[in-house]
């Protein structure tokens, strides 16, 4: 048996008998004592400490069925709680009635835990952790202050009148003795306060183990040191469109062990999503990946790609990822490309119409000066007006000064020399291909420009002797529809015909195929079917920079 599967089935064993041991304890907690131990015990335990082990055995059993899917996720704290609630919970039932049978299954479970406590090294946000921890003293504090004010104030709704002392008493009685210290309300409000202690109680201790189990949330983004490291990486070993888009301000960094490979990722709840496939020498891919993996579950991050290539899918899979298709990417061969003849007769009469109409294209190289940058602008927010959406981010560029200074930019003039539309262009470093990012044009444009801009881009590289243009990714194309498709897949199909009244996944990929390029497929690469939901979430937040709604508004 490999290690990982020994490991796997330690840590399910763990969180089964963990929460197997919870439910032990809420049953244990209100089941009666045996009478013949119960008899024996009362002569050396008072009646309130035997209570109390019912209500620490009750507590313990709650916190327990929380805790138990954390060990999963290898939490640190996680582990660290319950073996502190377990040593609690192996004395809570010796003194509440000598159970030693629920006492020797704690002990079981917490020398278990003992034993793995190696695997358990998944972090908490510290941050958070440490408002955690200020919460439960918080709510530990308040609740005596509001207990106590309450029983002081509420003369004539208890079966007595509390002095101060008395309150502070009957506060903590409500913790810690089963009857609550013979408390008798005599109208409904004292009946209501008293069971608010509860509540309030619950809500603030439930809130302070959330924040204690949080997993970690990057709260920096990469320093201008990383950022040249990773800059001088990509610039040496980038091949996809993806590469530039790396160094965007949006991601962060991480390294292989050798310090020759780089992942951008962006950090979005319990999803690291990288960007592409890592970004170094082939030797040195798996290492990469698995240190990727190990690191973002010390985190209690899951770690994925987006828009992979498919060179190394079996690489993948070999380190326990599941694949998925997500799109098509649209290459043109520009060797190939011609407006000559039958391959050309579609564009030819929309560029000699626009041209003998005075539309020009001019092409603009970096550094691009921030008067041009000035007059694309209002262009820009025209189009996001128009989509009724926001700039996306992670996979595309969105407009920042500072981005597009440094790309060369296309831009469509009318005859009257205004600005109809534009777009940028950036390399791939190691491929000789170029990649348009951001299209923007103004809310009415004329008819064919898209085409006159395009069509003039692809003869324009194709001059300087580039050999491929990529048209970028094409969402949901060819994803489950064909027979050899996996299930999930052919379930994104059939959810794509439904968002298509949305979404113009079709008609952008139709669109594209005008031009007649070759289709890549392109993946997402997760870690297991339970961690796809948050693989998904975290797609979204990254991608729509956390404007979920205006993420999911049509058009957007």
């Amino acid at each position: 048996m490999n290690i990982d599967l020994k490991n796997k089935i330690g840590l399910w064993s763990a969180a089964l008998l963990t929460a197997i041991v919870g439910v032990v304890n809420l049953v244990s907690a209100v089941t009666p004592n045996l009478h013949e131990r119960n008899h024996w015990l009362k002569h050396f335990l008072p009646f309130e400490i035997r209570a109390s082990g019912h209500i620490f055995a009750a507590l313990t059993g709650f916190v327990l069925l929380t805790l138990a899917t954390n060990l999963l996720r290898r939490k640190r704290v996680a582990w660290l709680l319950t073996v502190g609630l377990l040593v609690i919970s192996i004395f809570s039932h010796l003194l509440k009635g000598l159970d030693y049978e629920e006492s020797l299954l704690s002990g079981v479970l917490l020398v278990q835990l003992l034993l793995m406590r190696h695997l358990f090294t998944a972090g908490s946000d510290r941050p958070a952790i440490a408002r955690g921890i200020r919460v439960l003293l918080g709510a530990l504090l308040f609740t005596l202050a509001y207990g106590t004010i309450g029983f002081y104030l509420l003369d004539g709704k208890f079966s007595e009148n509390f002095n101060w002392s008395d309150a502070v008493l009957q506060t903590l009685a409500m913790f810690f003795t089963e009857d609550n210290w013979g408390l008798q309300p005599k109208t409904r409000f004292g009946d209501f306060f008293a069971n608010s202690i509860y509540v309030i109680a619950f809500l603030t201790f439930g809130y302070a183990l959330f924040l204690l189990l949080q997993p970690v949330l990057s709260r920096y983004s990469a320093n201008p040191v990383e950022r040249s490291r990773a800059k001088d990486i990509v610039e040496k070993y980038g091949c996809s469109s993806l590469a530039p888009l790396t160094l965007l301000s949006d991601k962060s960094y991480f390294f292989s062990p050798s310090g020759t490979s780089v992942i951008a990722y962006v950090p979005k709840g319990r999803g690291a999503i990288a960007l592409g496939d890592p970004i170094g020498p082939v030797e040195d891919r798996k290492e990469t990946i698995a240190a990727f993996k190990l690191f973002c579950q010390r985190n209690d991050w899951y770690p994925s790609f987006y828009q992979t290539l498919p060179d190394d899918l079996a690489l993948y899979k070999s380190l326990g990822f599941h694949v998925l298709k997500i799109g098509e990417e649209a290459i043109i061969d520009l060797k190939a490309f011609t407006l000559q003849g039958k391959a050309g007769k579609n564009f030819r009469p929309t560029v000699n119409r626009m041209t003998k109409e005075g539309y020009q294209i001019e092409f603009y190289q970096p550094p691009i000066a921030d008067d041009l940058l000035r007059q694309l602008k209002p262009v820009s927010d025209e189009w996001l007006k128009t989509v009724e959406g926001s700039e996306k981010k992670f996979s595309l560029g969105w407009f920042d000064e500072d981005y597009l200074r440094e790309c060369e930019i296309a831009v469509v003039y009318t005859p009257e020399g205004n600005i109809e539309a534009f777009t940028n262009l950036t390399p791939e470093y190691q491929l000789n291909e170029i990649t348009n990012d951001l299209m923007r044009h103004r809310a009415e444009v004329s008819k064919g420009t898209m085409d006159f801009l395009f069509v003039s881009m692809l003869q324009h590289f194709k001059e300087k002797g580039y050999d491929s243009f990529n048209f970028g990714l094409s969402a949901l194309a060819g994803v489950g529809d064909t027979k050899e498709s996996r299930r999930l897949e052919r379930m994104i199909h059939s959810l794509n015909r439904h968002l298509e009244r949305f979404y113009s996944f079709q008609g952008l990929h139709a669109y594209k195929e005008k031009f007649r390029p070759d289709w890549e497929p392109r993946y997402l690469v997760y870690p297991s079917w339970s961690s796809l939901p948050d693989v998904v979430v975290a797609l979204i937040r990254a991608d729509s920079g956390d404007r979920l709604l205006d993420y999911f508004k049509p058009g957007a």
